[in-house]
């Protein structure tokens, strides 16, 4: 007789808390552009901006890629968060197949999303959406880049979509000093290792803070915010 395949592992119902900082990502089927031209872009900020107040939701950081985007979002409800994303996917592929003339499916399935740690990761997870497209060679520095709020909170022009986190007015007294530290910030750029768990953490669904929050986190919801130890129970005498 051959082997029995394993069951599939459930998948995790999405990590959604009003008050908290959730980081979400989006990408096209396949990789797919779901941006053609500015047209695009400048529809998909449009039905955020209209969407997310009637949500509850606050934008705090946005960025679009050709094939994919990130948020960065605080809801006020429980529901918000999953009715922002409901309607923004709906009617931004009605309006994408509508216009270029296509039919199907635009996204690569459920949208990605986790909370962070504010006070550990919100500049953070800012800077590393700024350069995005740096990354990706689109252009040579953050404020370059059209589709991101990097030029907001650079005080370069002024997006109405954008609400301003606690931390960011932290970063200084008046306007020109909280855009100069932040400015500094994305100068300075984020580590390959920070970079690497807020991707992970976005794509995977857990938690990102330190042990303190990850705890007081578990509390507060009955889906397992973190993974467990791989392998079995650590007995008694530590084998």
């Amino acid at each position: 007789m051959g082997l029995r395949r394993a069951p599939p592992m459930a998948r995790l119902p999405r990590l959604t808390l009003p008050g908290y900082l959730h980081h979400v990502m989006q990408r096209g089927n396949n990789r797919q552009p779901l941006f053609v031209d500015g047209e695009d872009f400048r529809a998909l900020l449009a039905l955020l901006a209209d969407n997310a107040p009637r949500c509850g939701v606050a934008v705090h950081a946005y960025v679009l890629m050709a094939n994919h985007f990130h948020l960065l979002l605080t809801p006020g409800t429980q529901d918000g968060l999953p009715q922002l994303m409901q309607a923004l996917g709906r009617r931004y592929v009605q309006y994408f197949n509508r216009r270029h003339a296509r039919t199907g499916t635009l996204w690569e399935g459920r949208y990605r999303s986790t909370l962070l740690q504010a006070e550990r990761y919100l500049l953070p997870c800012m800077v590393y959406m700024d350069l995005n497209p740096v990354r990706a060679a689109l252009v040579a520095q953050a404020a370059d880049y059209p589709w991101s709020s990097h030029a907001h909170w650079r005080g370069l022009r002024n997006d109405r979509l954008l609400t301003p986190h606690a931390l960011y007015w932290a970063l200084g007294n008046t306007p020109f000093a909280r855009e100069a530290a932040y400015a500094a910030l994305v100068q300075a750029g984020v580590g390959a290792q920070e970079q690497a768990a807020l991707t992970a953490s976005a794509l995977s669904g857990w938690a990102l803070g330190e042990a303190a929050f990850i705890g007081d986190l578990q509390k507060r919801t009955p889906r397992r915010v973190a993974p467990g130890r791989s392998g079995r129970p650590r007995t008694a005498s530590g084998t």
